[in-house]
């Protein structure tokens, strides 16, 4: 979002541990990772202050180290609740540009192609730590009287009569740092029988068995393993994996169709101008509202060429993130 600074609660926060390093015959040494915080998880990043989470420092016996030691450190950030920059500082110290120290203000504009490239796409190990997760959700919120151990209703799942079971599941891939992955869908199934679990996605098929361990998980798939930290949100899944995070929700079949035609705040702020009021054609990218928030301006624009149905905030209110700023109808008619 060009930098545009994400507030909201902390609700989920795995930091890199600190380590020391031997150096010299004494047998001490620096800290090779530190971090410089004032924030824990549950705190809420605000809009009234500098939305830092943390300063990540390390240290290395050359450039190299040092770089290598960031990349690690990086990776082992976890911040779910609202975006940060820790997937492109990840890309930033592992760029050429920057291990050679060619900086200056226009390294980013340079380097683009590296810096923000398109997103990768999502593997079987990412599908399978995310279904492994909604398994162990949905079996655990069976379990409504934990001290019945034995009752049959604590174990209900996939068991048939006389077969297995298929069953497909629809999750909506996103980025956590820049909203849904080209509105990317992805399409399992899961082919349950007695002799065990096999995961069929997009043109792959593989044996699946899931250890759940609170938010650590690790999936077997056939001579494939994934490992991975998922800390689900409701029906979102945010796995982490590898150097990646994503947010993968599952489309519940049952759950009611979230209601289209709604442009919603993408962080809190205030209203400082609007453009169109109710009735008002526009064509697709036409301004529709601007917000302000921590001296930075965002505009809401037209997704598509529509009608505005109802303007809900005026000029000077408050707003939080995902609020509901107006209502919009795409088309011509």
């Amino acid at each position: 979002k060009q930098f545009l600074p994400s507030t909201g609660t902390l609700r989920y926060l795995r930091t890199p541990a600190a380590v020391t390093f031997t150096l010299g015959q004494d047998g001490s040494g620096p800290a090779g990772v530190r971090i410089d915080s004032g924030v824990r998880e549950g705190d809420t990043i605000s809009p009234y202050y500098d939305p830092m989470i943390a300063k990540l420092i390390v240290w290395g016996r050359d450039r190299d180290e040092a770089l290598a030691r960031m990349a690690q450190a990086l990776a082992e950030y976890h911040v779910v609740g609202l975006s940060t920059n820790v997937a492109f500082l990840r890309r930033l110290v592992t760029s050429q540009a920057f291990r050679i120290a060619d900086l200056d203000t226009g390294l980013i504009e340079r380097n683009q192609a590296a810096l923000f490239p398109p997103p990768a796409p999502v593997g079987m190990e990412v599908i399978a730590l995310a279904v492994a997760a909604l398994l162990d959700a949905q079996a655990r919120a069976r379990r409504v009287d934990p001290a019945d151990a034995h009752s049959p209703w604590q174990h209900a799942g996939a068991w048939r009569l006389n077969g297995g079971e298929r069953r497909a599941l629809r999750f909506s891939v996103g980025s956590p740092a820049g909203g849904l992955v080209g509105s990317h869908i992805a399409e399992v199934t899961l082919a349950t029988a007695a002799r065990g679990s096999t995961l069929f996605f997009a043109d792959q098929a593989a044996p699946f068995r899931a250890q759940c361990a609170g938010d650590d998980i690790r999936v077997d798939l056939g001579t494939r393993r994934a490992r991975g930290q998922v800390h689900a949100e409701g029906d979102t899944f945010h796995v982490f994996s590898g150097h990646r995070h994503l947010a993968l929700t599952w489309i519940d079949p049952l759950a009611h169709a979230a209601e289209g035609g709604k442009l919603t705040a993408p962080m809190p702020g205030k209203v400082i101008a609007v453009m169109v009021q109710a009735g008002s054609r526009v064509a697709r990218g036409a301004p529709l509202l601007v917000m302000e928030a921590m001296k930075t301006e965002h505009t809401i624009s037209a997704p598509a060429d529509g009608v505005v149905g109802e303007v809900l905030y005026g000029v000077g209110e408050q707003v939080g993130e995902g609020a509901q700023l107006l209502s919009f109808e795409a088309g011509n008619g």
